[in-house]
């Protein structure tokens, strides 16, 4: 009887591609792949340590497993990812139950960590992070009609925050070809939405090609026959330049949808958060993404409570939001984690002072996605079905406004059969919070 394997993944899209990879590794060496760790022989779990909570997330989810190891219903638990690549032997010991703790470089190594554990051994080891793999088969874990591309690994923006460079090492650009092979082997296997991420989408190509080569890769994907959407995230707003807009207008397959994440918009916050901008200079830039891409939308994300942000700044910031009237927000509060600049400066701000702050972003937010919904009312938009909720008796999904996991859903009724993966026209009746109702009117 084949060994049965669980892998949990936590945290962002770009670590559940490296999950994706160890998969199909995995399968391809015989192991049986089950859902749920309580059914596995070995739990795999590629953990996030970017910021307290996930780290948080990833603790509790270990404890759990390890409750489920004593009890004997699991036998072996790997664990890998940011947080045991950032706290290393420190992780180890932390985790004795733990039958591996590996880094993201010992990933593509998974087939020969896991002879170690059945062996009877406990396998301790970090790999150079660079060694970390940029390509590879996969198995697609997420809806079988979307799929994450990422283009890169790593990042070398060093925002004084953040521990993301120290985990994953510089930035590195797949090459273009490469990426554009995967795409192809993803659409062949049914994928029609693929979303296009790295930490930092816009600096791709720099490392190899001497410029960014991010207008020039969406010209290429949308070249290749069976997708019909492509997102891209995480772009950088010192690095959006006219030809990125242009592409993004011109070509159809690119949904209108640009994640910029900003952090703050005041001056002296951005500088010492080591971010680009200010205020004047970041509506600049949003009006003129807006005027070269008529309906765009425009998702950001903000940190509240950064060291020193006082009063008047978290003002600024506050009615930068409301003048800006983004499509999409997403707003947290400043998390201090060791190692990264940020954590000794001056002026850290209480832990509640800092939640308090995000939470009065989101419900502005919330109340300008309102009045943003009510305007689509009566209007009919492309959706592509997810699922079907039987309590609330509807089906649902996403229109090209929304990227999956982060943004809102559709809820409709149809009069004719769907299944996961159609794409449909629905009249929009009525609208929740992020969330719109609608009824199909086509198939």
């Amino acid at each position: 009887m084949p060994v049965r394997v669980g892998m949990v993944s936590l945290g962002c899209s770009k670590n559940l591609v490296d999950s994706e990879r160890m998969l199909y590794k995995l399968k391809s060496h015989g192991y049986k792949l089950v859902t749920e760790p309580g059914l596995a022989d070995v739990a795999v779990v590629n953990t996030c340590g970017f910021i307290q909570s996930a780290k948080e997330e990833a603790i509790e989810t270990i404890l759990e497993l390890s409750k489920l190891k004593a009890d004997g219903t699991l036998k072996k638990i790997i664990i890998t990812g940011c947080l045991t690549e950032r706290y290393r032997e420190e992780a180890a010991e932390l985790f004795p139950e733990a039958d591996a703790v590996i880094g993201i470089g010992n990933n593509k190594d998974i087939i020969d960590v896991l002879d170690h554990v059945l062996a009877g051994e406990r396998y301790v080891s970090f790999a150079p992070k660079l060694d970390a793999e940029l390509t590879g088969e996969r198995i697609i874990s997420t809806l079988p009609f979307f799929s994450y591309l990422k283009i890169a690994e790593g990042c070398s923006n060093c925002c004084t925050y953040c521990a993301i460079p120290q985990i994953r090492g510089k930035y590195r650009s797949v090459p273009m070809e490469e990426v554009l092979s995967e795409a192809r082997t993803l659409a062949e296997n049914g994928v029609s939405e693929l979303i296009v991420i790295a930490q930092d989408t816009t600096r791709y190509g720099e490392d190899l090609y001497g410029e960014s080569k991010l207008p020039e890769l969406l010209r290429e994907l949308c070249k290749i026959d069976g997708l019909k959407w492509i997102r891209t995230l995480y772009c950088y707003p010192e690095r959006i330049t006219d030809e990125l807009l242009d592409t993004i207008a011109e070509e159809e397959k690119l949904v209108k949808y640009l994640e910029i994440p900003i952090q703050h918009c005041n001056a002296d916050i951005l500088s010492r958060m080591n971010r680009w901008g200010d205020a004047e200079q970041l509506e600049s830039l949003f009006s003129h993404i807006r005027e070269k891409i008529p309906g765009v939308v425009l998702r950001t994300t903000l940190i509240t409570g950064f060291p020193g942000e006082t009063e008047q700044q978290f003002e600024e910031l506050a009615e930068f939001v409301q003048k800006m009237r983004f499509d999409r927000l997403g707003c947290f509060a400043y998390s201090r984690e060791e190692g990264t600049k940020s954590y000794d400066f001056p002026e850290q701000i209480d832990e509640e002072t800092a939640a308090h702050r995000a939470d009065i972003i989101m419900e502005q937010q919330m109340l300008i996605s309102c009045e943003n919904n009510e305007r689509l009312l009566e209007c009919e938009l492309e959706a592509v079905v997810e699922g079907f909720d039987r309590f609330g008796e509807c089906w649902f999904g996403r229109t090209a406004l929304d990227a999956p996991d982060i943004d809102g859903k559709v809820f409709f009724t149809s009069d004719r059969p769907l299944a996961i993966g159609d794409f449909v026209t629905i009249k929009i009746t009525d609208t929740l919070d992020y969330d719109l109702i609608g009824e199909v009117i086509s198939k």
